[in-house]
């Protein structure tokens, strides 16, 4: 797989699941305009990671049945429209719906995800599938500062609208660039969901899924909550600047790009330990936002380097286990990751109206701890 078509699969990943985390640092001014009370604001996060956990079962077990570059093209169009019914939509309503009609769609990352996969040597699949899953975080946390930037300009639809844009673009740019899927086809659907049910009483598979759920826990955590103490007292932040943590995030996901070379050197367990001992240690500087907001960044980049690297080796090894099944394990697999973002994002907003942001890095190094407890527990060859 050359340079250029990772390149274009990352950005699929970066921009499909932007649409998804858009609305994180415009919760409140979005729920103002659609007449959504504050404490209820997290939903407009939940509700597509919700309709993203339908798609991953749904919709990409069909990776293993057909041609995943016109996949690839058609659920990157149906994104598209998902977020212009949000831009448009004139109540909370139609909001929730173009939300989850985007989040069904965005199960477009995990056919691109296998798409890579299959077109790459074994030696090369961890480096590859680190480039590309790159895209997702690297898209959650451009989300943030690019919807926050648009929304002191534009207002938060705007952001939507040109998340819409782009996603349309490159559905039509993946039509035509990305080599053809030539694979024989024998199963049929009811088959594939069948075996996609059966993934979920192995033990490797359900060990690297309990990681992911609780790992994307803690992450949401974060980055559902953080608009909140940021925007309130003392900081009085505004969506753009709230964006701009951000490029904290990018970095620390910038600099695990190319931990997938260190599955490929048989590291994975090891290195998925190491960075979730990093994610628990990452809490108690966010913590300190009350007071500081230098700890709270250098907390953001360790968090969201550990995220990364612990993301890819999950994939890596699961690529390598289920090589017959590769949209199913990874679709499987990213229905914990669905269900653990959606607890953090529903979480977190409760949590700070109970606990203050106190509370919310209590809950998400709980979930970093579980996460690492999950790890210790599952089978030492994965």
């Amino acid at each position: 797989m050359g340079r250029g078509t990772r390149l274009l699969l990352a950005v699929v990943c970066g921009v499909a699941v932007a649409g998804v985390y858009a609305g994180q640092p415009v919760l409140g001014p979005m729920g103002d305009d659609l007449g959504v009370p504050r404490e209820a604001a997290g939903w407009f996060v939940a509700v597509a990671q919700l309709g993203y956990l339908a798609g991953l079962v749904l919709l990409v077990p069909l990776g293993d049945l057909l041609d995943r570059r016109r996949l690839i093209a058609a659920h990157l169009g149906l994104v598209a429209a998902g977020l212009t019914v949000t831009a448009a939509a004139p109540a909370g309503g139609l909001a929730f719906a173009g939300l989850a009609l985007a989040g069904v769609f965005a199960v477009v990352v995990q056919t691109t995800v296998a798409y890579a996969a299959a077109l790459s040597p074994p030696g090369e699949r961890g480096r590859n599938l680190g480039v590309v899953t790159s895209g997702v975080v690297v898209g959650i946390l451009g989300a943030r500062a690019g919807a926050g930037t648009l929304a002191d300009v534009v207002g938060w639809r705007g952001s939507y609208l040109a998340l819409a844009f782009f996603a349309a673009v490159l559905g039509v740019v993946c039509l035509v660039a990305l080599p053809a899927d030539t694979r024989r086809r024998t199963e049929r659907y009811g088959q594939l969901l069948r075996s996609f049910g059966a993934l979920f009483g192995q033990r490797v598979f359900l060990g690297r899924g309990l990681i992911a759920f609780f790992l994307f826990a803690s992450f949401g955590t974060l980055w559902s909550g953080l608009a909140l103490p940021l925007s309130g007292e003392p900081w009085h932040l505004s969506p753009s600047q709230i964006g701009l943590f951000g490029v904290a995030g990018l970095a620390g996901a910038a600099g695990a790009a190319r931990s997938g070379r260190w599955g490929d050197a048989g590291h994975a367990r090891r290195v998925t330990g190491v960075a979730l001992v990093l994610l628990a240690g990452s809490w108690p500087a966010i913590g300190q936002l009350g007071w500081s907001l230098l700890l709270p960044v250098l907390g953001v980049v360790v968090l969201d380097f550990a995220v990364q690297v612990v993301h890819v080796g999950n994939q890596h090894v699961l690529a390598a286990v289920f090589a017959e099944r590769t949209s199913s394990a990874i679709g499987g697999y990213m229905v914990f990751y669905s269900l653990g973002s959606a607890l953090g994002a529903a979480a977190t907003t409760a949590v700070f109206g109970a606990a203050g942001w106190t509370g919310c890095a209590v809950l998400g190094a709980a979930f970093a701890c579980c996460a690492f407890g999950a790890w210790a527990l599952t089978p030492s060859a994965s």
